[in-house]
């Protein structure tokens, strides 16, 4: 009996597959690795001290998460947020990933409204959730972030406007690598709170905002934002996978409940060595302290160093403002990757990685129309421990792996132009 009728159309995460698919190709030739968003920087020595002298622990925890972790996690966001985090409205999961998506699976039926572009994940886990879907189509001119004159039109409009609307916003944003200031999340809000949006705040890269500035949706629209972070992304610890949800304090009763049905039907708990070594981390003591300044130091000097690089070529990027992306524009060369048979997106990365050795992640796979010239870059091609730990003038040698990647880019570009010429 053929079962295919029956299964889901999930594929593998595009951002997954281009890290297994680049770790192939580089056997036998050299690439450059943009497109696989994983830090390059070490665990802090204590937080890794902390799990190797908790390694032998196995018990199950409690599903919620250690109190002791979700004190400390509360702790840290209330520093560093400014936001009325409460261990008891914290929940800990195996990375921010399945928390999102059990948010989403908790509720029966729910619309869900993302950016373009947006993180690969979210629209398979509203799929798999059993949601619709709906995306609000950002521009360039808006350095990619959402308006508060686009939501409103949405949820004017929306054809179902009983069901539950969950936005999930993602910034310091991936693939941006842009944020939103005070005055703009302030705009957003008010919106928000006329049409009752609930909204799944991912701000795993606020910790890496270049400039410490960071600020949570959650000050400005407190009774209707469930905040996600975790270890990966400022930590350096994506592989561990632990990831923290706050819930507002308005929905902690009805919502908490069945969140923790889902975890303990899927997780379980998180395992109890990383779950200690991460009190370390959110203690945040002097050595956390510097390397997350360090860290901030380091992918701001490189983030402008590269978006100025492709500025200067003629391809339109984004000044980073916090994480390690860049989201350049080819569309000024529009004209000449078409005469080469160029098109889209996802012809211009295959394009790229087969011929230059540079890979990036195609716009399409973000939610951007395909023809739309855009990919995402992740300038992480670097070692990271060495940077932590370079003076100045060290950097840019450091820093030549990502220069060298930025250069066979451009020079695969000229080539196209060249060919036709």
């Amino acid at each position: 009996m053929s079962i295919d009728a029956y299964l889901r159309p999930i594929n593998h995460s595009e951002t997954l597959l281009i890290n297994e698919r680049s770790s192939r190709l580089a056997v036998d030739r050299k690439i450059h690795r943009f497109g696989f968003g994983q830090s390059p920087f070490p665990v802090p020595a204590g937080v890794v001290a902390a799990l190797q002298r908790h390694a032998s622990e196995k018990a199950y925890l409690p599903v919620q998460g250690l109190a002791e972790l979700r004190a400390a996690v509360a702790d840290f966001h209330r520093c560093q947020d400014g936001v009325d985090w409460q261990p008891e409205r914290v929940l800990i999961g195996p990375g921010s990933k399945l928390l999102i998506y059990a948010v989403m699976a908790a509720f029966t039926r729910a619309e869900v409204l993302l950016v373009s572009p947006s993180w690969v994940s979210y629209e398979p886990q509203a799929h798999l959730a059993g949601h619709r879907v709906s995306r609000l189509q950002a521009c360039a001119e808006d350095d990619w972030r959402l308006t508060p004159a686009m939501l409103e039109r949405f949820c004017r409009t929306r054809a179902n406007p009983e069901w539950p609307l969950l936005l999930v916003l993602n910034y310091p944003g991936n693939p941006s690598g842009t944020t939103y200031s005070e005055d703009q999340l302030q705009a957003l809000a008010e919106v928000m709170r006329r049409y009752q949006v609930l909204v799944i705040s991912d701000e795993i890269y606020g910790v890496l905002h270049h400039q410490g500035a960071h600020r949570s949706l959650a000050r400005y629209y407190p009774e209707g934002t469930l905040v996600t972070g975790g270890l990966s992304k400022w930590c350096g610890a994506g592989g561990w996978r632990l990831g923290v949800l706050q819930l507002p304090e308005s929905l902690v009763h009805n919502l908490l409940p069945r969140l923790l049905g889902v975890a303990s039907e899927t997780w379980s708990c998180v395992a109890a060595p990383v779950q200690q070594a991460a009190i370390e981390a959110y203690r945040f003591g002097p050595e956390v302290a510097h390397y997350v300044q360090r860290e901030r130091q380091v992918l701001a000097t490189l983030g402008q160093a590269a978006a100025a690089r492709l500025n200067e070529a003629g391809v339109t990027t984004a000044a980073p403002e916090g994480g390690f992306y860049l989201f350049p524009d080819f569309a000024p060369w529009r004209e000449s990757l078409a005469r080469v048979g160029i098109q889209t997106s996802d012809q211009l990365c295959r394009r790229l990685l087969e011929e230059a050795g540079v890979a990036l992640l195609p716009g399409s796979a973000f939610g951007m129309p395909d023809s739309e010239l855009v990919a995402r870059l992740s300038y992480v091609d670097f070692d990271g421990a060495a940077a932590l730990s370079a003076e100045a003038q060290a950097l840019p040698e450091i820093f030549q792996p990502v220069m060298d990647g930025l250069s066979a880019l451009l020079n695969w570009l000229r080539t196209q132009t060249r060919s036709v010429a």
